[in-house]
């Protein structure tokens, strides 16, 4: 009955906006797209090192137009489950239809979340490592669901999700919903702010905040995040918070440097003595360049270190090479 509900809103939505003025010159046509995500890679840790080949991720999909203000995207994720034996599985990412004018987006399907949406795209370096609260797992990147964003004036737009909140591994187990909503802010140009609070409720609820603030113009970019989750996998009293800076600097048409520190904490529960996601928590350190030498060509020799919060763990580090190649 929801399913039917979500599509029902979503019609509405497209009959209110009106019927889109399709240009009599306008030629339908779609392109498909690939990108792969490689490594390789020597982790030290404790006196021991460990090396690696590894393929991540590759994406394959289609985008089509319809018009110009229709179009579809479907998108395979074939990656490692972490999960069981295997170790490459293909996924349904995205799979909907985008209607799009001058100043509203409506996209219905398996589409992506928009919690993260903007601080993965400051952030720039999603094939070497996922923005943070991909990272430490606040939401999936993809969801069954509808997304509404609609741009209020020049410098203000503000957008709305409903989704399965099971992320695109899964398909919706319960009738739990999962609602978020966002307001991004650009009051000078190369200056971006955004709020965004979601909430999902079983016998707990379930929310976030995430808060973001970048300025970004040609030659470098810094951003910072803020991230707070309450009631963890709906248990209740189990938060989470955390912190992101990174920079980039274009230090020419082919080279970027770039650097990042994140900072993930628990709360202590009552009764006990240690934060309760005391073997996650911890502090990232990322710097790194990327070289371009070709359209669709990334080349990134990186160094990250691990600095665990439990003082019983070491520090681990990284040096590794990241690849992507798309078109």
């Amino acid at each position: 009955m929801k399913r039917i509900s979500l599509m029902t809103l979503l019609m509405l939505i497209v009959s209110i906006v009106g019927k889109a003025q399709t240009s009599s010159e306008f030629n339908a046509s779609g392109k498909p797209f690939m990108k792969i995500h490689s490594n390789y890679h020597t982790t030290f840790s404790d006196g021991e090192s460990a090396s690696a080949f590894e393929l991540t991720r590759m994406y394959l999909g289609y985008e089509y137009n319809f018009s110009e203000n229709f179009s579809a995207k479907a998108n395979i994720d074939i990656a490692d489950p972490k999960v069981g034996d295997l170790q490459m599985t293909a996924f349904v990412k995205n799979a909907y239809i985008n209607y799009e004018t001058s100043k509203l987006s409506v996209n219905f399907g398996m589409i992506a979340t928009t919690q993260f949406k903007v601080q993965e795209k400051a952030w720039g370096y999603r094939y070497i490592e996922k923005s943070f609260q991909d990272t430490y797992k606040f939401n999936s990147s993809a969801d069954l669901g509808i997304s509404l964003a609609y741009e209020l004036t020049d410098f203000l737009s503000a957008d709305i999700i409903i989704a399965n909140g099971e992320g695109y591994k899964r398909f919706q187990s319960d009738s739990v919903f999962r609602t978020g909503f966002g307001v991004t802010l650009t009051p000078i140009n190369k200056l971006t702010g955004r709020v965004y609070y979601d909430f999902s409720s079983k016998e707990t609820t379930l929310s976030s905040l995430a808060t973001f603030v970048g300025y970004a113009c040609e030659n470098i970019s810094f951003s910072a995040e803020y991230n707070q989750q309450m009631n963890n996998g709906f248990n209740e009293g189990r938060d989470l918070s955390g912190i992101s800076f990174y920079t980039t600097y274009n230090a020419s048409e082919k080279f970027k440097i770039f650097a990042r520190y994140d900072n993930l904490t628990s709360n202590t529960l009552d009764g006990e003595t240690s934060d309760w996601n005391l073997s996650r928590d911890g502090e990232l350190f990322l710097v790194g360049i990327e070289y371009v030498p070709a359209k669709g060509v990334k080349i990134a020799p990186n160094f990250s270190g691990w600095n665990p919060a439990d003082d019983s763990d070491e520090f681990s580090s990284t040096c590794i090479l990241n690849c992507e190649f798309s078109f």
